[in-house]
């Protein structure tokens, strides 16, 4: 055991030594590192180091390059992204299935990625304008500079190499005036031996001798001040002036070594800005790919196609040898009728009905809409009648409501121009409020009418759901016709079942399914059905209040919003806000929230900036 603690002692200080060493050698070069200099380490490289920084701009030419194509790839991807969701938006005709949950989920993942294909546009303009621009500034300037270094360097080089070829002219003038020297003595020392040659000729080679001498003398002196200047520029040259101008091309390329650096962390940094709205795309898509519900969207095509009709009754046997003879062509008549309306219930939504030229001279009470269908449309099944009916109805309340707030507002408007006329003409508003009244009262009118066709079309379904109607179908041997508004008519006693127009309203006529009786936007005299309240007189109608708009829902900001253009309010990160009114598909969601005042504060938002929680 002593020995183990030993090894493990021993084993553990060793490793420890080995890190310390590791770590002064380390020390070490990152000294040895930064004491380097081009300068004193490569002052006779000037060339290849014109060479290699020359290189290292075009490597990060090279990278802006790069940076460049994959500008134009981001940005063609995130264009055919936008072309993609474009293409697939659900068409016209085929909005009638957006009620059904997959179909929800895709609009949602067409959004979603829609907003993915934002955040690439995010990345090719980041990339754009932060990166690419500081490479092609940093590579321009980085030029510049080794233009100017290299420059430098070759007039300090000229320098040196003028200062040598004078040297060397010095020298070389040195050299032949020694000789020249040499060669007058000898030849003022042959002479002055010579007995034959006079005093004269003598005394020329000596004049000639000292001139040489001289001319000698001048010479050395002139190469000895140029090899001191030689020497002096050549240690000022290689000390000094050239490894300053190499240091300035060491800074140079480390200045384009660490843009380069730098330039790939921000590229990183700008992909990572993203990221996180990203990943909230992802999960929008896994959270529209969990929203669909197989069961909703089968009971929403039961609520779609449900025709309200009851399954027919066993068929009776008919003797046919206890009828008159008269009668068998009636009878036949009357199965083939009822073969042919029971066809009609099955296939419903695909016969259109044809509107003959001929009904212009007819005597129709219901007029048909626009889509060919009836006003109170009574040519659909019962269940979808009723649909139709309360569609209408709420879209008629919501434009009385509107239509009351436009009319309250042209009041005030008018209250104010009347105390105070500096603001305006009261006169100009009355043609204005004058028409709003006008209009509030046709809808009024029309709200009337549609819920009287709904209390009707209720009647009619409990009246044809009950039992008593089962049995009467079943008279004199013979079936009953069914008519597509669910009224049973015999075909030999006209007009006994008609409803009352005139009666109250069924009980499931203030049911939730029927949109009335709990309805906050309803005028006085659309409720229960009294007769004293359908004249709506003047005093009522102005004392009448409209509340807000009922919320659709909640949502919460996902990202902060300031408000620039008209219409749209600001929000903050994480603010809960009411849903008013959904996105038309123009990108932005009306939103309320309560202000300081006890007020409400409306405006519109965008879409993809809030995450919307709708009541059920």
């Amino acid at each position: 055991m002593k020995l183990c603690n030993e090894s493990v002692a021993s084993s553990s200080s060793s490793r420890h030594s080995s890190n310390n060493k590791l770590a002064e050698s380390e020390n070490a070069a990152a000294e040895n590192s930064n004491n380097m200099s081009w300068g004193t380490e490569l002052w006779d490289q000037n060339e290849n180091l014109g060479i290699h920084t020359n290189r290292g701009i075009d490597a990060l030419d090279k990278f802006a390059n790069f940076l460049r194509d994959r500008v134009t790839i981001e940005t063609e991807y995130a264009g055919k992204l936008r072309r993609l969701v474009k293409n697939y938006q659900p068409k016209k005709k085929e909005e009638e299935d957006n009620e059904f949950t997959s179909m929800q989920a895709f609009r949602n993942l067409l959004k979603e990625v829609g907003d993915l294909a934002g955040q690439r546009e995010v990345v090719s303009e980041s990339l754009q304008l932060q990166i690419i621009q500081g490479v092609t500034l940093l590579s321009k300037a980085l030029r510049e500079d080794r233009k100017k270094c290299l420059s430098d360097g070759a007039m300090l080089q000229q320098n040196l190499t003028t200062q040598l070829s004078s040297l060397e002219r010095a020298k070389r003038n040195y050299e032949k005036a020694y000789r020249d020297s040499e060669k007058a003595v000898d030849n003022y020392k042959k002479a002055d031996m010579d007995l034959n040659l006079s005093r004269a000729e003598v005394e020329r080679y000596k004049n000639i001798m000292t001139s040489k001498i001289q001319q000698s003398d001048d010479a050395k002196n002139e190469y000895a001040n140029q090899l001191q200047k030689t020497n002096n520029l050549q240690q000022q040259h290689f000390s000094i002036l050239l490894p300053a101008v190499l240091s300035r091309l060491q800074e140079l390329d480390e200045k384009r070594t660490r843009g380069i650096r730098e330039f790939i962390i921000g590229a990183a940094e700008v992909e990572s800005s993203v990221a996180p709205i990203i990943a909230r795309c992802m999960e929008g898509i896994v959270k529209a790919g969990e929203s669909i519900n197989e069961k909703e969207d089968s009971f929403k095509v039961i609520e779609r196609y449900q025709s309200g009709f009851a399954p027919p009754t066993d068929i009776p046997f008919e003797d046919l040898s206890k009828l008159d003879p008269d009668s068998l062509q009636d009878h036949y008549n009357n199965s083939m009728s009822n073969h042919l309306t029971m066809r009609g219930t099955m296939s419903a939504n695909k016969i259109k009905k044809r509107v003959g030229i001929f009904n212009i001279f007819g005597s129709n009470k219901n007029s048909l809409t626009a889509d060919g269908q009836k006003e109170d449309f009574s040519d659909l099944p019962p269940n979808q009648q009723r649909k139709k009916l309360q569609a209408k109805i709420a879209e008629l309340q919501q434009k009385i409501a509107q239509e009351t707030n436009a009319r309250d507002g042209l009041m005030k408007m008018k209250i104010v121009y009347e105390a105070n006329s500096s603001l305006g003409n009261p006169m100009t508003v009355e043609g204005q409020l004058n028409e709003s009244e006008h209009k509030l009262e046709k809808l009024k009118i029309d709200l009337k009418k549609y819920q009287g066709y709904f209390e009707r079309a209720n009647q009619a379904q409990v009246a044809n759901n009950s039992p008593q109607a089962n049995r009467n179908q079943l008279q004199n041997g013979h079936r009953t016709s069914r008519h597509s508004n669910g009224s049973a008519d015999d075909h030999h006693d006209e007009g006994d079942d008609q409803p009352d127009d005139a009666g109250s309203l069924s009980s499931s006529s203030a049911s939730p399914e029927s949109g009335l009786g709990t309805s906050h936007t309803s005028l006085p005299g659309s409720g229960q059905g009294s007769a004293n309240e359908n004249a709506i007189g003047e005093d009522a109608y102005f004392e009448t209040e409209v509340e807000p708009l009922q919320p659709l829902g909640t949502c919460r900001a996902l990202y902060p919003f300031e408000a620039s253009s008209e219409g749209s309010i600001p929000m903050n990160e994480g603010e809960e806000l009411q849903v008013i009114e959904i996105d038309q598909g123009d990108g932005w969601t009306r939103v309320r929230r309560a202000n300081d005042s006890n007020g409400w504060d409306e405006g519109f938002v965008p879409t993809s900036y809030i995450e919307c929680t709708l009541y059920a």
